[in-house]
């Protein structure tokens, strides 16, 4: 909304007196660390900068939300009472239950970029965590197949919605030297929900052989998180990005002098920050349609466009889909069919899958973006050749050693200390790093289209596939891996070290900032 008394061309007015147009590429990637303070106080000593990490839980718990679903699924396949109540769902049965949630997604996905662009990114978060209340309420609720199934899909509309606008606020409204370690967590905290659903659904399991109660349960706690968001999203600012977008450069500035300048209104960073956002924003309105046909009218946006849909392709399609839906599947294959046994694995691993992310995140800013992608890769594919190996083994002698069947497991945890390394945290970095503020919601909607369309080949592919032909199904995953290698060695520039704006340097040169001068 445009403010009362403030002109169409505020934005477009804005310089620096005395200043040249920008020439010097590498004068920008410099600026930003000539305007941090030069002080040795740590963060967390700081209240305004530990106030405002503090608020990044709650966009946080999207991801918490998600991994909570995938985990429940898991567990629930391994309990005897949920089996029986749905009549034992096999291969497509079973996938349209794991794919219902990209049903959902599917529905939301024309709306949800109209909505971080036009309501902020704050209102999307309240509005999806407000459906997951309701899905969650629906699913423990379910008396047959189709009514789960369609709670699934409410879930999914819900969910999506959330999960687009919470990596935007938080890559937007982090202070700069912090905000590739905050982006990092958000994903991480895929696991804290991949936890509670492991073993909350382990210790309903003991409820009794016929208590529908000990799927009920975890069902309907699906929805804590959630309601979490609901009460407590609208503590957190708004977007300084998204607000001068608005040209609502006052509320913008608010927003930067309070939370990354502790106040100071005469700070050097928040002079700096605005300048740069107010230019990028700039260069942004008078040169784009805004459409997603942006995405292919320029050699930068190609670029972009091709790494936001490779990004996700790559973090579905490496054999995590088999760990993260199909344990049951997996460990069934290797002969461990024990439901007990089955659940303290799918928990232990989720413990082991926190810290390790968490752990990797942390040294995001220090590796790289590009390095942790190469060392991820790279891990992943010994890894699970060695998995793949190991499987062959134990199936062709029947299962009758149980050391291979230990041995299986014990890759399928070094696989996901490779796989948190690079394809866990760093994606939602990257992702919002390459895309510019007008173009961030419109990616953000491309890599999740092309991450549904990879969850529904997993969702019907993956259990077919497993009952089919086992193990050798996981040398479909070691050809994708290898080529994965090749693609981040070739077509994935670092990025760390850089402000939001700086980064699209890299893929525009000095068009980034447009005519404007700095």
């Amino acid at each position: 909304m445009q403010p009362e008394g403030q002109p169409e061309s505020r934005i477009e007015n804005v310089r620096k007196p005395d200043s040249k147009p920008v020439k010097d590429v590498q004068h920008l990637l410099l600026n930003i660390q000539h305007v941090l303070p030069d002080d040795d106080i740590p963060w967390y000593k700081q209240r305004h900068l530990l106030l405002l990490n503090i608020f990044m839980i709650i966009p946080y718990l999207s991801s918490t939300t998600n991994g909570y679903d995938g985990s429940m699924l898991n567990g629930l396949q391994s309990m005897n009472q949920w089996q029986q109540f749905f009549n034992f769902p096999t291969g497509t049965r079973l996938g349209s239950l794991s794919n219902g949630v990209i049903f959902g997604q599917i529905v939301a996905f024309p709306i949800v970029p109209w909505l971080c662009d036009h309501t902020g990114r704050r209102f999307p978060i309240f509005l999806g965590s407000f459906l997951l209340v309701i899905g969650a309420v629906l699913q423990s609720a379910s008396h047959n197949y189709a009514m789960f199934l369609i709670s699934r899909m409410v879930i999914g509309f819900g969910g999506i919605i959330a999960v687009e606008a919470s990596p935007m606020l938080v890559s937007e409204l982090a202070y700069p030297t912090h905000r590739s370690v905050l982006v990092g967590y958000y994903n991480n905290l895929w696991y804290l929900g991949a936890l509670s659903a492991a073993w909350i659904t382990y210790g309903t399991y003991f409820m009794g052989p016929n208590s529908s109660w000990a799927w009920r349960i975890p069902s309907l706690l699906q929805g804590f998180f959630p309601l979490l968001q609901v009460l407590l999203v609208y503590l957190l600012p708004e977007s300084p990005r998204y607000l001068v977008q608005q040209d609502r450069l006052d509320d913008a500035r608010k927003v930067l002098v309070k939370y990354h300048a502790g106040g100071d209104d005469n700070s050097a960073l928040v002079d700096y920050e605005m300048r740069e956002i107010i230019l990028h924003v700039t260069a942004a309105k008078t040169s784009s349609s805004k459409g997603y046909t942006e995405f292919i009218k320029t050699t930068g946006n190609r670029h972009r466009l091709f790494i936001i849909i490779l990004v996700p392709c790559m973090m579905q399609l490496s054999g995590n889909g088999l760990v993260a839906y199909y344990l049951h599947l997996v460990l069934t294959s290797i002969g461990l069919i024990s439901s007990p046994q089955q659940l303290r694995i799918n928990g232990g691993l989720m413990i082991f899958n926190l810290g390790v992310s968490i752990l990797m995140a942390s040294l995001m800013e220090l590796a790289g973006r590009r390095r942790l992608f190469l060392f991820s890769t790279i891990g992943m594919l010994i890894s699970f050749v060695t998995w793949t190996i190991l499987s062959a083994i134990n199936q062709e002698q029947n299962f009758q050693h149980g050391s291979l069947g230990v041995g299986v497991v014990a890759m399928i945890f070094v696989y996901q200390f490779f796989y948190n390394a690079g394809l866990n945290g760093p994606p939602w970095v990257y992702v919002t790093e390459v895309l510019p503020t007008h173009l961030r919601a419109k990616g953000t909607n491309i890599m999740q289209i092309a991450s549904t369309c990879t969850l529904i080949f997993n969702g019907y592919a993956n259990p077919v596939a497993m009952e089919t032909i086992n193990w050798r199904y996981y040398i479909v995953y070691c050809c994708v891996t290898a080529a994965e290698i090749v693609i981040v060695y070739f077509f994935f520039p670092e990025t760390k070290s850089r402000s939001l704006e700086e980064v699209a340097v890299i893929f525009d040169g000095e068009e980034a900032f447009g005519e404007n001068e700095l």
